[in-house]
């Protein structure tokens, strides 16, 4: 076999890799939203937005459940994200939005809920907006969309000029606002407290899952501190010579980013090797390059 075919069966075992590991993070973020959403959002009526916030208000003026109704509209809008963007429409948002509408439907239909889990509607509404927040920024970090909502984004963005975040927020606002009419005022204001957390919610997830460490590392001999990174972290630095403006000692300086875990190892290992480097330590969820995130 030649050494372009074993490159190539190795980067086609690779690309395996990744989209196994890629459609187990998209199914774990399913579940944590059906989770969210069937146990803590749909027994409170809180409707603060999406897809479930429309099903949570129409259920209760039709004899439809919240399950059916979001199963129907999910599907309604991957037909129309198929007729309407053809190749562009992802195979992810296909797999998220089936895996979301028929959890909720088959959570209906064996775990049906009477009642909230809790009499404490403020635990109740935490966990309907931590839950579904943390599966849309797996969901976003991985380049994957949650259907339902998103896909009018997506149809907005090519065929209008609309504002896209500013249409959507007003959608989710006049969801949450019938809310207050629909059933009452507390149920309103927890679901509008609901609408106002959960993009807070969602940027911070998308930070922590991709949050670094930023290295400055001023030493004198750099060489022990990059054969750690290299050997033991399987990270790779930027090095380059410097002078103290006041000793006008020669020093080196290492730029280096990693993981938080790897970044406690590489902290511990400067402290023994060489305790009076001077380190700075920064933290950074915008890390572009090989070993992080594509341009893409």
């Amino acid at each position: 076999m030649s050494s372009m075919a074993k490159i190539s069966r190795i980067a086609d075992k690779d690309k395996v890799k990744r989209t196994a590991l890629e459609y187990g993070l998209i199914t774990l973020a399913a579940l944590l939203l059906v989770v969210g959403v069937y146990f803590f959002k749909f027994p409170n009526h809180f409707s603060f937005g999406g897809v479930t916030g429309i099903a949570v208000v129409l259920s209760a003026v039709t004899p439809f459940s919240t399950g059916t109704i979001n199963f129907v509209i999910n599907m309604a809008l991957l037909v129309l994200g198929f007729a309407s963007l053809g190749r562009e429409f992802g195979l992810k948002t296909v797999y998220v939005s089936v895996l979301i509408s028929v959890g909720l439907s088959g959570l209906e239909e064996f775990f049906p809920l009477q009642a909230p889990l809790t009499n404490e509607p403020v635990l109740d509404l935490i966990f309907a907006i931590v839950l579904p927040a943390l599966s849309s920024a797996i969901l976003f970090n991985i380049g994957a969309s949650g259907g339902g909502t998103d896909i009018v984004a997506v149809l907005l963005q090519k065929h209008s000029t609309v504002n896209i975040g500013t249409a959507l927020f007003l959608v989710d606002l006049s969801i949450t606002v019938a809310a207050f009419f629909i059933f009452d005022i507390q149920t309103g204001m927890f679901s509008f407290c609901g609408l106002m957390a959960k993009s807070l919610v969602i940027d911070s997830a998308i930070e922590n899952i991709n949050l670094c460490k930023y290295f400055t590392i001023v030493c004198d001999n750099p060489e022990p501190i990059c054969e750690f990174i290299h050997v033991n972290l399987d990270r790779s630095a930027t090095i380059f010579q410097a002078e103290g403006t006041f000793t006008h000692h020669r020093k080196y300086v290492i730029l280096t980013v990693m993981k938080r875990g790897q970044a406690v190892q590489l902290r511990n290992f400067i402290r023994q090797i060489e305790p009076h480097a001077f380190l700075m330590i920064t933290n950074s969820s915008e890390i572009i390059g090989k070993g992080f995130r594509g341009l893409n």
